[in-house]
């Protein structure tokens, strides 16, 4: 297939793109400056830019664009460049792919904190968003953006994205030193249920979404098994030799996360049902098999 893909040079691109190469698939990037390879087209999200021929030609477009989830959550002008750089791009590439004759399948990321805060309850898919917690709200209205696609009768898939664990990226790649400097701490009550994937189920599961013809609507790319934070935290200082005795208070972690801190302190127990639905076997179904292969080589 001939798959374009916007986001390529961000950590998951970079690795999802030789992934699909090695499975045989053309990839074209996407990119913001000038090309400086055959396989690159230009875009400008911002100013509606975009070579619209390479879209209506292929047959997947993904979607990875957007500014880092990492910055001052305490600024507005960070939250409106967050909610900006998601909608604009995904709504551009929604409305190209509707316009093309044969709409290619679009496959648009997004955030498992679409659901909220909501306890011990496991949420599938089915499950509506619930509260106003910044990255709630922003997963709203990105998959709000793609709607002239799913108008138009395309294949249109929201990668609803858990964490994704690897030692070379946030949220991990911080974690480490302060974990095998004996640091390590259980935020709040640490009851919260923490969605999380490896990098090789993420990258794995978004190649099986694009190969499958009859897979649409939302997924949850997460473990099967969602860990609590205390689970998290004492597996993560097991794997690198520690104990996790100290705590993150709630009210030290509201003030200094600021927009964030639901992020640290809600609870998501997900479930990848519809992903394991359309056929994808995990690698790593929990949290012990998830840092196994973060931490690997």
């Amino acid at each position: 297939m001939r798959i374009i893909v916007a986001g390529s040079s961000g950590f998951l691109g970079s690795h999802l793109v030789p992934h699909l190469r090695d499975h045989g698939h053309e990839v074209v990037r996407l990119v913001r400056r000038g090309t400086a390879a055959p396989d690159e087209s230009i875009w400008d999200p911002y100013s509606s830019d975009l070579d619209v021929q390479v879209i209506h030609g292929a047959d997947v477009v993904i979607n990875l664009a957007g500014s880092p989830t990492a910055g001052n959550p305490h600024s507005n002008k960070w939250a409106a460049e967050l909610l900006r750089s998601r909608v604009t791009t995904t709504d551009l590439l929604a409305r190209t792919i509707a316009e093309a004759p044969s709409p290619p399948a679009f496959l648009a990321g997004n955030g498992i904190s679409y659901y909220g805060d909501r306890g011990a309850q496991v949420l599938t898919e089915q499950d509506p968003s619930h509260g106003e917690a910044l990255l709630t709200r922003v997963t709203r209205e990105w998959q709000a953006a793609t709607d002239p696609a799913v108008t138009a009768g395309g294949r249109v898939c929201i990668l609803r994205t858990a964490p994704v664990l690897d030692h070379r990226s946030p949220p991990l790649k911080q974690q480490l030193p302060l974990f095998r400097a004996g640091l390590g701490a259980r935020l709040g009550s640490g009851e919260q249920y923490f969605p999380i994937i490896s990098l090789r189920d993420w990258v794995g599961a978004v190649t099986h979404l694009a190969e499958t013809p009859a897979a649409r609507g939302p997924f949850n790319l997460c473990c099967p098994s969602t860990p609590t934070n205390a689970e998290f935290t004492d597996a993560l200082a097991a794997s690198v030799g520690r104990k996790a005795r100290l705590v993150a208070p709630s009210f030290v972690l509201k003030r200094a996360a600021g927009a964030m801190a639901p992020e640290l302190l809600g609870s998501l127990r997900a479930r990848p049902a519809a992903l394991e639905e359309s056929g994808y076997t995990f690698q790593d179904v929990d949290v012990s098999a998830v840092l196994a292969a973060a931490l690997s080589d």
